[in-house]
């Protein structure tokens, strides 16, 4: 009885098992993609934006498919061709027959396999080079011409490096073809080493000679581009091709390429007529030629005619490299004036500087953070920034420099925070706090412009304000807003009165601000990307619900206008009835002939951005091309162009037409908030510490360097930039004070010699316009102040010691030191004014323990070698000046009782006084500042008891003022 076969049922199950777990995991990973890029469109389509998500997708998938089919067929072409024209009857050697059993049963799949897994590759990296590749399909002329060359500069910035890149591209796919087709013609026997010698079949001659007569072809074109590329590159002290480039370098890349391309002809000619000799000679002549004209002779030009006469030889190669690094940066229009300041302080020599002293800015934007938390706080689930942003705006006629921030959500101290409650629920902040940068009140506090909750104040009195912030810096993850017509808020809108859930005042979202999630799929499709569950099943998520996401105002103008590198200050403003956040967007290049590359993070960062976060390039062109603005209620990103004619954003715009607004498109409010960008002009003053010299012999002798000095409130240990400082100012030059930011230089450092003196004070006018939305004619003017070497003017740090080391200072600070109080010096700004410089420092006293509330109690100030120390910025010029400084101190206009703290809900806040004849308000008034001057008084005097208890006093006063307030009796209606 014969035994019959296991029944192949089983394996056959097995094989549709696997096939079908194969199938599903291709299938959900699929899926998982598609929801990625899916949500991704529904983002960007509901900002309007859509096209820039599609012209990187089709634009990806074309060089994707150009790389794949660039690398596979050629490869496929080599390796089939080197098997078809195998020798059929030629005897293998036993090694060869043992390699052709092994592969012959892989042939086929190695055959395919191999081109398919190369393309692969090399599709994923093509796909990466898109934008090269798009930049030259749409490059703009710039109408500069280069000058070695002659090309215009465009053909750098656009052109070169797709070259480079498709070059590079066609010598991998050569190599990898010559060497396919090697190792598939040795294993067929089309190549035979043995006995000493090397047999080459005439087909497999033919197909190695033209592989490398093409490859030599490429590299003999490449070493001719590489002539150009030296006008990218450094060489001495300079970018770009100095006297070696040009009488050395360039000559020997052009012999080289020449070479090449013969040895090329010789290969092409051996496929010919079967000679290797020719070709294998001329490529060892090859090599040798490139080790003399590439190495050798740069190295004998440099050591033996530069070096010994450097300067004369260099020097119009340095005037080069100084036209184009200014023209690069935007630096070549500055106003250099010789200014030889004065020293000495003498009555009422402020008094044509009264605007600028007036001006001052004594609130310090980076130390005032803990005071706006604490009093604007309200509710632990509200924070603001640690650094507070800079603005202007425009009371009575008048510009306002202003201290501002956000009211943003805090969602780590969102009360019990369920999925629902961080989700649903605290959805968005409420407010700007704005508070004047040059007035403080009488016990140190700032002057609010605008505050509370619900807002209030002088800036948004005249208009119809949306105070909600749903798109910050701070905002969730994610939220999910909107409902339909009827139905209860149930968004926390702010809070009133005291902390409990039935003293809320909620809202409904009503904007257009995120993908609408109102259907069973893009639930789903949420679910997945947020890895929420609760997405999909929540009642509450409805068919008018919103998802917002990426809130960020950085992350959304990065997105909708990927080409751009940002600022890393964007900052938020009241515009036409709407907080809006302001974004200066940069367009970029290191390819710019001739001029020198900075670190870009290096020459951004300082004492208040410590770690730059969006920029990570070297760069040798920078444009601010962009003015970005994002909405705050609804996230809408608006762009507008700018600088129009930039060529980089020329030619983005060509590739993403559209996308970009006029400038005539902004509003008069909209232009009077823009301001000249902090990292742009941190950039160019990096630079003009090198290039603030105008001919090529004081750049060459390089003894004049200047640097930026280190802050003198940053770590001794790690030292950090001083930062430039925005301010309304004069500086000689201009007819009237302006916005304006400023820098200040010192010498070079070198080593123990090392001096801490004013060498330049750099300044630009920071207005972009007024209300009336015609930009401003000067804004961008770069002024220098370059002063006479004659005239010693302390630097920052020299201030700062003589601050620290006065004896007198010394000891009232002591006395503000007492018992748990923590003295902080803040920014120590320099101004051009009464014909010389005049430091201004302001100091904070605040708790060392348990609620810190910074409170301005002292204003330093130092000019020429002579510093005061007083209550108000007014009484220290007095000191400083002889007792009539002739200055209109900006803390004249003292307030003088605290800021009246709005209590939730009522609106009251900066603006609100008393009825003039509430008798127990006036009362408490009067007790409030009794208690104040007696309180300075025993400060002044040492009395630290007698401050105690008038503090204690001042202290009930204003806990009756403000319960007489939230009474109700004193609030005008």
């Amino acid at each position: 009885m014969t035994t019959s076969p296991a029944p192949a049922a089983p394996r056959t199950a097995r094989r549709i098992v696997l096939a079908t777990v194969v199938i599903l995991a291709v299938l959900i990973a699929a899926f998982f993609v598609f929801a990625s890029m899916f949500t991704d469109f529904l983002w960007y389509d509901q900002l309007n934006f859509a096209q820039v998500l599609t012209t990187r997708w089709i634009a990806t998938a074309t060089m994707f498919v150009i790389g794949f089919l660039g690398m596979a067929v050629p490869m496929f072409i080599a390796i089939q061709l080197a098997y078809r024209m195998r020798p059929v009857y030629v005897r293998l050697s036993s090694q060869l027959d043992r390699y052709q059993e092994v592969v012959e049963p892989l042939r086929r799949l190695a055959m395919w396999g191999m081109p398919v897994f190369f393309g692969l590759f090399s599709g994923f990296a093509a796909a990466g080079q898109w934008e090269t590749v798009w930049q030259w399909a749409n490059g703009t002329a710039t109408g500069q011409t280069d000058p070695q060359f002659h090309l215009d500069t465009g053909f750098y910035l656009f052109d070169l490096p797709f070259y480079e890149a498709l070059l590079g591209f066609i010598s991998a796919v050569l190599i990898l073809c010559l060497l396919v087709s090697a190792l598939v013609l040795y294993l067929y026997g089309s190549v035979r080493i043995g006995q000493g010698e090397l047999r080459i079949s005439k087909a497999a001659r033919v197909q190695l000679a033209v592989i490398a007569g093409i490859y030599l072809l490429t590299q003999a074109v490449s070493l001719w581009v590489d002539r150009y590329k030296t006008l990218t590159t450094a060489e001495d002290k300079i970018t770009g091709a100095a006297f070696t480039g040009v009488n050395a370098v360039i000559p020997g890349l052009s012999i080289l390429a020449i070479i090449a391309a013969l040895v090329a002809v010789l290969f092409f000619v051996t496929a010919v007529i079967g000679h290797w000799r020719f070709p294998l000679a001329a490529t060892a002549l090859l090599i040798v030629a490139a080790l003399v004209l590439g190495i050798a002779y740069p190295w004998a030009v440099t050591t033996f005619q530069v070096k010994p006469n450097q300067n004369q030889l260099q020097a119009q190669y340095y005037e080069r490299n100084l036209k184009a690094t200014k023209a690069a940066y935007g630096i070549d229009g500055v106003d250099t004036t010789p200014f030889k300041a004065q020293t000495t302080a003498e009555t009422g020599q402020l008094r044509s500087d009264a605007d600028t002293t007036a001006s001052i800015r004594i609130m310090d934007p980076n130390v005032i953070g803990p005071t706006f938390q604490q009093l604007e706080q309200y509710r632990s689930y509200y924070k603001f920034p640690s650094k507070l942003d800079v603005d202007r705006y425009t009371l009575n006629g008048k510009t306002q420099d202003a201290v501002v921030a956000v009211r943003e959500i805090d969602t780590s101290r969102i009360p019990s925070p369920t999925w629902n409650n961080s989700t649903l629920v605290y959805t968005h902040g409420y407010g700007l706090v704005a508070a004047a940068g040059n007035q403080r009140t009488d016990d140190g506090e700032p002057v609010f412009l605008e505050r509370g909750i619900p807002t209030s104040g002088t800036l948004t009195s005249s208009a119809k304000f949306e105070p909600r912030v749903y798109f910050g810096e701070n905002s969730p993850a994610y939220s999910i807003v909107g409902a339909p017509k009827g139905t209860s808020p149930v968004e926390i809108d702010y809070p009133r009165g005291q902390d409990s859930s039935e003293n809320q005042t909620k809202t409904t979202f009503t904007g257009d601000g995120g993908p609408r999630v109102g259907n069973f799929f893009t639930k789903l499709l949420y679910a997945l990307k947020f890895q929420s569950e609760q997405i999909l099943f929540s009642d509450s998520v409805n068919a008018d619900s919103q998802i917002l996401y990426d809130r960020d105002p950085a992350t959304r103008v990065q997105k909708a206008a990927p080409y751009l590198t940002l600022d890393s200050d964007p900052y938020p403003s009241i515009v036409d009835g709407r907080i809006v956040w302001i974004v200066d967007g940069y367009t970029t290049s290191s390819s710019y002939p001739y001029s020198t590359t900075a670190n870009l993070p290096k020459a951004i960062s300082d004492s208040v951005n410590t770690q730059p976060g969006f920029v990570t390039d070297d760069i040798n062109y920078i444009r601010n091309s962009v003015k970005a603005t994002v909405d705050a209620y609804d996230g809408k990103v608006t762009l507008y162009a700018w600088d129009p004619t930039d060529p980089v954003l020329k030619t983005w715009q060509k590739i993403y037409p559209g996308t970009l607004k006029s400038i005539s498109d902004m509003s008069g409010q909209l232009m009077s908030h823009v301001r000249y960008p902090t990292d742009l002009f941190k950039v160019q003053r990096a630079m003009l510490g090198t290039y603030h010299v105008t001919d090529a012999a004081s750049f060459a002798r390089q003894d004049n360097l200047w640097e930026t000095p280190n802050d003198p409130q940053s770590d001794s240990a790690n030292p950090e930039l001083q930062p430039p400082y925005y301010l309304t100012m004069k500086v000689p030059g201009q007819n009237q004070s302006q916005f304006s930011m400023y820098t200040t230089f010192i010498p070079a450092s070198q080593g123990a010699n090392s001096r801490n003196v004013l060498m330049g004070y750099l300044s630009v006018d920071a207005d972009a316009g007024s209300t009336a939305g015609k930009k401003s004619d000067s804004y961008g003017k770069l002024r220098m102040l370059e002063i006479d070497a004659d005239t010693t003017v302390p630097g920052p740090g020299q201030v700062q010691n003589s601050f620290d080391s006065d004896p007198t200072v010394g000891q009232q600070l002591n006395l503000l030191k007492q018992g748990q109080s923590k003295v902080t010096h803040g920014n120590l700004l320099t101004l051009p004014v009464g014909g010389g410089f005049l430091y201004v420092q302001p100091v904070f006293v605040q708790s060392s323990g348990g609620t810190q509330v910074p409170r301005l109690q002292k204003i330093l100030v130092a000019f020429g070698d002579k510093i005061a120390f007083a209550d108000t910025l007014t009484e220290a010029l007095d000191q400083l000046f002889g007792g009539d400084s002739g200055a209109a101190g900006g803390d004249n206009n003292i307030t003088p009782t605290p800021n009246p703290t709005p209590t939730p809900g009522t609106g009251t806040g900066t603006g609100t006084t008393p009825p003039s004849g509430d008798a127990a308000f006036q009362a408490a008034l009067a007790d409030a500042k009794a208690a104040m001057l007696a309180r300075d008084a025993a400060l002044k005097a040492g009395n630290l008891t007698e401050f105690a208890a008038q503090d204690q006093k001042l202290t009930d006063a204003v806990n009756r003022l403000l319960a007489l307030e939230g009474s109700g009796s004193s609030t005008t209606k």
